[in-house]
Protein backbone atom coordinates (compact mmCIF):
# COMPACT_ATOMS: atom_id res chain seq x y z
CA UNK A 1 0.00 0.00 0.00
CA UNK A 2 1.65 3.29 -0.97
CA UNK A 3 2.23 6.23 1.25
CA UNK A 4 -1.09 8.22 2.07
CA UNK A 5 -3.70 5.56 0.62
CA UNK A 6 -6.95 5.37 2.32
CA UNK A 7 -6.98 2.11 4.70
CA UNK A 8 -10.87 1.15 5.71
CA UNK A 9 -9.20 -1.71 8.63
CA UNK A 10 -7.29 1.73 10.12
CA UNK A 11 -10.05 4.29 9.67
CA UNK A 12 -12.25 1.73 11.48
CA UNK A 13 -10.05 0.63 14.52
CA UNK A 14 -9.66 4.33 14.77
CA UNK A 15 -13.13 5.11 15.15
CA UNK A 16 -13.69 2.16 17.26
CA UNK A 17 -11.29 3.21 19.43
CA UNK A 18 -12.02 7.20 19.67
CA UNK A 19 -15.75 6.32 20.13
CA UNK A 20 -14.94 4.08 23.75
CA UNK A 21 -13.23 6.44 26.01
CA UNK A 22 -13.25 5.23 29.23
CA UNK A 23 -14.77 7.52 31.91
CA UNK A 24 -13.53 7.39 35.53
CA UNK A 25 -14.89 8.17 39.02
CA UNK A 26 -13.43 11.72 39.23
CA UNK A 27 -14.41 12.83 36.22
CA UNK A 28 -17.96 14.72 37.06
CA UNK A 29 -18.60 17.82 35.41
CA UNK A 30 -18.54 20.76 37.18
CA UNK A 31 -21.66 23.14 37.04
CA UNK A 32 -21.13 26.81 36.85
CA UNK A 33 -24.18 29.49 37.31
CA UNK A 34 -24.04 32.90 36.77
CA UNK A 35 -22.76 35.06 33.89
CA UNK A 36 -19.49 36.53 31.90
CA UNK A 37 -19.05 39.77 30.07
CA UNK A 38 -16.20 41.06 28.42
CA UNK A 39 -15.61 44.47 27.12
CA UNK A 40 -12.80 46.55 26.11
CA UNK A 41 -14.31 49.71 26.43
CA UNK A 42 -13.13 50.12 22.74
CA UNK A 43 -15.73 50.92 19.47
CA UNK A 44 -16.14 48.63 16.36
CA UNK A 45 -14.16 50.99 14.33
CA UNK A 46 -11.94 51.64 16.35
CA UNK A 47 -11.02 47.36 16.61
CA UNK A 48 -11.17 47.35 13.04
CA UNK A 49 -8.87 49.79 12.50
CA UNK A 50 -6.03 48.10 14.88
CA UNK A 51 -6.98 44.86 13.09
CA UNK A 52 -6.47 46.42 9.80
CA UNK A 53 -3.00 48.20 10.84
CA UNK A 54 -1.98 44.58 12.34
CA UNK A 55 -2.74 43.12 9.09
CA UNK A 56 -0.66 45.06 7.35
CA UNK A 57 2.69 44.64 9.25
Amino acid sequence: MSMGAYDAAEHERREEKASNVAVGEDDDRTEYEGSVEFDTGESTEDLLAQFREIKSE
